[in-house]
Parts: structure tokens; sequence; C-alpha cells
């Protein structure tokens, strides 16, 4: 099993447009931060696509990745949906449209922005044909489980992925950590974890709170991702426990 993290900044990414580099150093490439997103692969070749970050085609192939076997949504802000017209390409070797899944809310959301994505228009063919998480346990091989966390005023759901006796757990802009969190992720291989600053913020996780995540879990790695332009990462990784890694653009990390 193996992780790709395809991208892993804010919102606005690092540096932001002007070339604002913040506290990261610009020598430093792994300070050049694309909108959040992970791909998930089995032994035996399965793909999966988690967000479709606004960064997405830049990322497909930084990684070299032509096929997919289904996307995941955690939620429906921008920079985790809005490169989702770049699973056309995904779409144009396949006999049908490729599975999506998102949880309830999310996915009303989704058809409501991008209708052509999911009902076709103009002689177009659907692109995603959107599931509910409902009664979703096993995907392409992929034992899935999933929990809503609060996103502020908001949700977003967390993903764990269990395959090859291995796991990896995906639980990115949260701004609290519940019981449903730690049960979901508890003794995950890998834990992918929010760790927006080193200061609270009202929406995302800081780092003091990425870090008792991933301790009460019990995951064996964290790996820290939606990282804005004050977290240098040589800085950053000198900070944090060594089971703890700073995640970034073209990580992989395999099981």
């Amino acid at each position: 099993m193996k992780l790709i993290m395809l991208g892993s900044g804010t919102s606005t990414g690092v540096p932001r447009i002007g070339e604002d580099w913040g506290e990261c150093d610009p020598s430093e490439p792994r300070n050049r931060r694309t909108r959040v997103s992970i791909a998930v692969e089995s032994a035996e070749g399965k793909r999966l696509l988690v967000d479709t970050s606004t960064d997405l085609r830049q990322q497909l192939l930084a990684n070299r990745i032509e096929r997919i076997d289904g996307v995941f949504w955690t939620h429906d802000h921008a920079d985790h949906c809005h490169g989702i017209d770049d699973l056309r390409v995904m779409r144009y070797d396949r006999s049908g449209p490729l599975p999506g899944f998102a949880a309830d809310e999310t996915a009303r959301r989704l058809r409501a922005r991008f209708g052509y994505v999911f009902a076709g228009e103009h002689g177009y063919p659907t692109i995603c044909e959107l599931n509910t998480l409902e009664r979703l346990r096993i995907f392409a091989g992929f034992g899935i489980a999933h929990c809503q966390m609060p996103h502020g005023p908001a949700q977003s759901t967390a993903f764990r992925f269990d395959a090859d006796g291995k796991s990896i757990g995906y639980a990115t802009d949260f701004s609290e950590i519940t019981n449903a969190m730690v049960s979901l992720m508890k003794g995950v291989d890998v834990l992918v974890v929010d760790c927006l600053r080193r200061r609270p913020h009202p929406t995302h996780a800081h780092l003091e709170m990425a870090l008792s995540f991933v301790r009460r879990c019990g995951a064996r790695r964290g790996v820290l991702t939606h990282l804005d332009k004050s977290m240098d990462y040589r800085t950053l990784s000198a900070e944090v426990p060594q089971s703890v890694e700073v995640g970034y653009d073209g990580l992989e990390v395999a099981l």
C-alpha cells in the first residue's frame, strides 16, 4: 500500500500570489506547496484520489498519474473540489463514469455546483457517478471507513483506507478532535493530519492539536499537511517528534 501526497498547502498555496513566501525559505523545494490532495494505492495497483484540488492537473502530471479507480471528497470548499474538471481525462478510456463518493451534504453541494460532471450536458457524457458514503464499506479492494469532523461552522469527512494489512488515515480541515475521529483512526499505520500553523485557528488544526491527534489515536506515523506560509519545512521538521514528519508535495510513503 502506498500514500502519495499530491498537495500539502493551504487554500492559497505557498508561495501566495505575489511571491509571498512568509516564513518559508524559497530555496527549499519542499516549501513550494499546491492545494491539499492525496492518492492511495494498493499492491494490486488500484488507486483512489481524495479531493480534486484547484491544482489537480499539475499534481497528476507531476506524479505521472494517468488513471484512478475512484474519487472521494472531504468537503466542497474550493481548494478541495474546484479542480474537478480535470477528471474528464480520467474518463476518456473508461466505458462508464468514474465512481465518486462524498457525505450527503457534500454530495448535494457538488451536484448543485458541477451538474455537468455528474449528469452530462450538451451531448457530453457523465464524467463521474456520485454516490453517498452511507453504505460504503469496500471499494476497489480497499476497506473504507469514515466520519464527519467539525470544520468551524462546516464539516469535513475523515477517511480511513485499509488494504494489504495496512492502513492510511486522512484527516484534513478540522477544528476539533472528537471521539469518533479518534476511534476511526485507532492504530492507523499512517495518519495524514491537518496542521495549518502554530497558532490556534477557528476552522483548522494547529500544530499542538495535530500532534495531539496523532498521539491519541496511536498512529504509528504522522504526516502534517494543509501547511501555510508560516510553516517552513526545515524549521518545523526540527520541532516535531521522530514519529511525525512534515508533508510536502510529491512525498510517497510505502507501507
